[in-house]
């Protein structure tokens, strides 16, 4: 005979009762949850970027990512295996994007692209050959690192452009340049939808730049959901693209976490899923424990971190005196101190090159005796200046800043180290007013002279840093862009790297490596020359077991 339930047990089964449909929400919402978190790739570093419009004024590096992954170009370039099984891109491969394919013109001079017909921006509006034509316009108009980007490739002026009918478009060359083909298929030739920009321009702002800043008119993998600068950018995939394979991943968030401390916790703990700005240190750790996070590291192509000196103004524009600053300079503690033997050491070789390659350790190492002479021989007395480092590259400007100090005190200069913002970097660089800087510039495309015409040429580029201006230099750069045999383009390579070596308006002191760390389960992740990630390729699968 069964017993009747108490009043107390009565009051415990309804209960029981009222809370199971809110245990099966919690249920199903923590479900929810974890596919979510199986559909969302979360990306930390120590800023974003600080506008979406990669021909931008001012952009910085992390815009190059948004470009890569919300907008197309005509082509893009084909990824590699390495020996390790690691991808990498191509750069002498170009395979098609926007474009389904190109045709050459048969004297060489110019070349036609074949658009895909059913591509279209995100908004739905369809990708014309007008909208191609626009965003070269575009990128010649607004001065600036676009421009110069397009004129590295020799695409220098509207006319060069057409937009034969909806789907073709034709680029008529001004001369023969190897790197015209190769420069159509860089972030700053990204094809904005140019019926919603219009919609936003203004008279005081054709080109509508502003509105572009923090508004996307791409029709790449992914589209902008939202971004909050200095905070988060949250990317959704684009279903309708046409341009590829539709990503795995289908959310990306790419959060800003400013501390190398925070990121680092986070990384190990499981909550952020890749990682790139930590300081060699932890990247060495990571290394050393391959069972926990997955670290992918290659020298970074065509780059150098280095120490420029203003060669514009006094006291930098006395050759001596940077001479003397290069001889002073402790190389193998900052290699050892700050980048923790991470990179090639680009220091104590010899000052007369030995290859047509670039970078090349130079021939200056620290020799205080001769600085001193030197400083002597400039005729300079003691000097007090200024040393800027960018604090998104704390982790090695700052101990790199602080060896940099002491070594000079020695010589006779007093240091002052000032470190500015991240999102400020690129506008204070474009001032051209900073004694001395602490930076990193890798050129998009792996030739030495690509490099050269960026960082040393008169013309005087965002990137030449040190407003450094010679004649020689700048003509020996542009025979070497158009050399006519291999012979000849060997001799002005050498002559350029001479010629920097003797000149060092800037001192190469690392070349970098990249750095990713990421959880196990990360697959498909490809170095690409701009440093950014693309997600397009990115898997994210169970952590191994």
């Amino acid at each position: 005979m069964k017993q009747k339930p108490t009043s107390s047990q009565r009051r415990s089964l309804l209960k029981a009762a009222s809370l199971a449909p809110m245990a099966g929400a919690a249920l199903a919402t923590r479900d929810a949850l974890a596919q979510d978190r199986k559909d969302t790739l979360v990306m930390a570093n120590e800023f974003g970027p600080n506008m979406l419009d990669i021909q931008g004024v001012g952009a910085n590096r992390p815009t190059y990512g948004v470009a890569w992954n919300v907008y197309d170009r005509l082509m893009t370039y084909g990824r590699k295996k390495l020996p390790d099984g690691s991808m990498m891109y191509d750069y002498a491969k170009l395979e098609p994007e926007l474009a389904e394919r190109w045709k050459m013109d048969a004297d060489g001079m110019g070349v036609t692209f074949y658009l895909r017909k059913g591509a279209r921006f995100h908004d739905g509006t369809p990708v014309t050959a007008q909208d191609v034509k626009w965003s070269y316009d575009r990128a010649l108009a607004m001065g600036g690192f676009p421009t110069f980007q397009m004129k590295a490739g020799s695409l220098e002026d509207p006319s060069q452009f057409k937009a034969v009918d909806e789907h073709t478009f034709h680029v008529k060359f001004v001369r023969k340049d190897k790197l015209s083909m190769p420069n159509m298929a860089v972030p700053v030739a990204s094809i904005y939808n140019s019926t919603l920009a219009r919609k936003n321009a203004t008279a005081a702002d054709p080109w509508a730049a502003e509105w572009l800043k923090t508004n996307a008119a791409g029709g790449g993998a992914y589209k902008v959901a939202s971004f909050r600068p200095g905070q988060e950018l949250v990317l959704e995939r684009y279903d309708d693209w046409k341009s590829g394979p539709v990503p795995k991943v289908r959310r990306i968030i790419q959060r800003d976490v400013p501390s190398a401390g925070n990121r680092r916790a986070l990384l190990l703990r499981g909550d952020i899923d890749v990682t790139y700005s930590l300081p060699p240190k932890d990247f060495a750790d990571f290394a050393g424990d391959k069972s926990k996070i997955k670290v992918h590291s290659l020298p970074v192509e065509n780059a150098l971190f280095y120490l420029g000196m203003l060669s514009s103004k006094p006291p930098f524009n006395n050759v001596k005196v940077r001479q003397a600053v290069a001889h002073a300079l402790p190389y193998d503690k900052i290699f050892e101190s700050a980048f923790y033997g991470r990179g090639i050491k680009m220091s104590g070789a010899s000052n007369e090159p030995k290859a047509p390659a670039w970078p090349q350790p130079h021939g200056y190492k620290q020799d205080i005796a001769k600085a001193k002479a030197l400083m002597a021989e400039a005729g300079v007395g003691p000097i007090e200046t200024t040393l800027s480092y960018d604090l998104g590259s704390a982790t090695v400007s700052e101990p790199t800043a602080i060896l940099v100090q002491e070594a000079l005190a020695q010589i006779g200069i007093k240091t002052n180290i000032n470190k500015v913002p991240g999102a400020n970097w690129r506008a204070a660089l474009l001032k051209k007013d900073m004694p001395m800087i602490l930076n990193r510039f890798g050129g998009w495309l792996n030739y030495p002279e690509y490099f050269f015409f960026w960082c040393y040429h008169g013309q005087d580029a965002v990137f030449n840093t040190m407003s450094y201006k010679n004649a020689a230099l700048d003509k020996t750069i542009t025979n070497a862009r158009f050399a006519e045999s291999k012979p000849l383009y060997d001799g002005m390579v050498k002559d350029m790297i001479r010629i920097a070596n003797e000149e060092v308006p800037r001192i190469p002191l690392v070349q970098p490596m990249m750095d990713v760390a990421m959880q196990p389960g990360i697959t498909g992740y490809t170095y690409w020359f701009h440093l950014e990630p693309d997600y397009r390729q990115l898997v994210k699968g169970p952590v191994p077991a």
